[in-house]
């Protein structure tokens, strides 16, 4: 496994900026909350009145489709926060039950327009993606993390920007948690300066049969990589260790399973971690360059009208990013498979009701 950094960049200087964050500063201010006003709630359903009335499905609205005159200047203003500042915001009052589920994932849909390009989430190419426990196991390679009602570790997603909007919340658990990578990154340089250059080596992520025949199962990067004194973290320890089951990739070492472990534990401390309760109408928004997220296990509603839902959106940045290119989601298979159609597709192809 071999190391990356930009020419020049000393790999055990300790990063410096608005996202290094501790999530025990954050837990009682709430800075990084907002709430949408009843004035720009007002400037949402006329915009979805609008999305109505040019009668497009959801993948050919375009932030063009869905005007926001006053409110579009206080998402540029996340969108700056999200990629030059703490790395994460919590938007609080989508009316989501008063909406309905394709109401509320077109408002979800619009106001992402704003903030990114939406990308593919898995090899299916769906765009709108619906976080829900399917009864999958973790244990199956091709079962992912949000299929499932199992505790997820911290970890990043693919893509520049990630977004969540739970529509129903479980009966218990489902605890997100947030962590600023470059603080963890810090605490590894402080704490094991003899782990640190791991941190900036390539290994390899198990793609969990999310990608086309013709590319590798895997794809080889490096946890860290800086540029300019920003950090972009990539980890997700069940893709790093499920991908030691393909023979041409590496063995992880001894010293890669401590890094690992440390990387979590420090993740995990309350002193790192800001934990969020999220309710429905909740809108979180987190780059996944610079903020890992976890999640708690839940316990569901037996009822299926109750059960946890949330509406995802990966987005990738609207200009070029200023560290570690774009990550631009899943590479889509050539021919899309028919459940696809049945699924959770079925929300982009149809049209808004009226």
């Amino acid at each position: 496994m071999t190391s990356t950094t930009d020419e020049g960049e000393a790999l055990h200087a300790p990063c410096s900026g608005p996202w290094v964050w501790q999530g025990g500063d954050l837990t009682n201010c709430e800075e990084w909350i907002l709430r949408f006003s009843s004035h720009q709630l007002a400037e949402i359903d006329s915009a979805l009145r609008e999305a109505r009335r040019r009668d497009l499905t959801l993948l050919k609205l375009r932030a063009a489709d869905f005007p926001l005159p006053t409110l579009a200047g206080e998402l540029e203003r996340i969108g700056d926060v999200l990629e030059h500042g703490r790395g994460f915001a919590l938007v609080k009052g989508i009316p989501v039950e008063q909406l309905g589920e394709v109401a509320a994932g077109a408002v979800f849909w619009g106001l992402g327009q704003y903030l990114g390009r939406p990308v593919p989430q898995n090899a299916d190419g769906h765009m709108l993606g619906h976080v829900r426990d399917t009864g999958r196991n973790l244990a199956d390679p091709a079962t992912r993390g949000y299929e499932t009602r199992a505790a997820l570790p911290f970890h990043t997603d693919e893509a520049d920007l990630l977004a969540l909007l739970p529509l129903r919340t479980p009966r218990t658990g489902g605890l997100t948690s947030l962590v600023s990578s470059a603080a963890v990154h810090n605490a590894v340089l402080d704490l094991r300066p003899d782990l640190a250059e791991r941190l900036y080596r390539t290994y390899f992520f198990d793609h969990r049969q999310e990608h086309p025949p013709e590319e590798p199962p895997y794809v080889a990067a490096p946890l860290a990589t800086r540029q300019g004194g920003a950090l972009s973290m990539r980890y997700n320890r069940c893709s790093l260790e499920s991908a030691q089951r393909f023979p041409q990739v590496p063995r992880l070492e001894p010293a890669d399973v401590e890094l690992f472990d440390l990387i979590d534990e420090v993740a995990g401390s309350p002193e790192f971690r800001l934990d969020i309760d999220l309710q429905a109408g909740d809108l979180l928004l987190l780059n996944s360059h610079t903020v890992m997220y976890a999640r708690s296990e839940f316990e569901d509603h037996d009822q299926p009208e109750l059960k946890r839902h949330l509406l995802r959106l990966w987005l990738a940045f609207p200009h070029r990013p200023r560290i570690d290119g774009a990550r631009n989601g899943v590479t889509p298979r050539d021919v899309i498979r028919p459940r696809s159609a049945a699924s959770q597709a079925e929300t982009t192809s149809r049209r808004l009701p009226s």
